[in-house]
């Protein structure tokens, strides 16, 4: 039976190349799988995902118009699994479209992403994945300061913590670090 699965987890946790490793099992069984990810992501290139390790594959661009339901129904090749990348990003409609995939096409998705934002607030397609998902897992990694679980995201511009601004902003370790709770309250200097 597929299922719609939501697995989340701060900046450095692995989520890219989790998909790539999903990806990699179906697809050595001869399984294709269809990978998809925001099309607000341009850190490394549209309509490819990359890990910090350095592979990359090429994969569909969501934006908020998507179809995502129809794209998948109208592939000549049906996939036996369809994978998600910075899936924080997606809309409501998107992660409905999601949910329509698993029951009425019966192919499992696999969403990855960050839960909160560096204000500590949920992404809207963080929300409505933890309202619509049959299985909710986080992806464990490490406080930059200290050796409990990172839970949050802290932005940073130009070494300073930053509170307030834009919920979306681009980047990578030079403008985010994954901390506990407490270092996202009292970062270290």
């Amino acid at each position: 039976m597929a299922q719609l699965y939501y697995r989340y987890g701060t900046m450095n946790s692995g989520k890219t190349i989790e998909i790539l490793k999903v990806a990699y099992n179906y697809e050595e069984q001869g399984k294709p799988v269809i990978i998809m990810t925001s099309a607000l992501d341009t850190r490394e290139e549209l309509g490819y995902i990359a890990s910090r390790i350095g592979i990359r594959r090429e994969a569909y661009p969501i934006t908020a118009q998507t179809d995502i339901f129809a794209y998948i129904k109208e592939l000549k090749d049906r996939p036996y699994c369809v994978l998600i990348d910075e899936c924080q990003f997606l809309t409501k409609n998107n992660v409905y479209d999601l949910a329509r995939v698993v029951d009425e096409l019966e192919i499992p998705v696999m969403a990855f992403g960050l839960k909160n934002d560096f204000r500590n607030e949920l992404f809207e397609g963080s929300k409505y994945l933890l309202l619509l998902a049959d299985k909710i897992e986080e992806i464990k990694t490490i406080c930059h300061y200290c050796s409990k679980k990172a839970t949050m995201v802290l932005r940073t511009e130009n070494g300073v913590p930053v509170y307030a601004g834009e919920q979306i902003k681009i980047g990578g370790n030079e403008t985010y670090i994954s901390v506990c709770r407490k270092h996202y309250f009292q970062p270290k200097k």
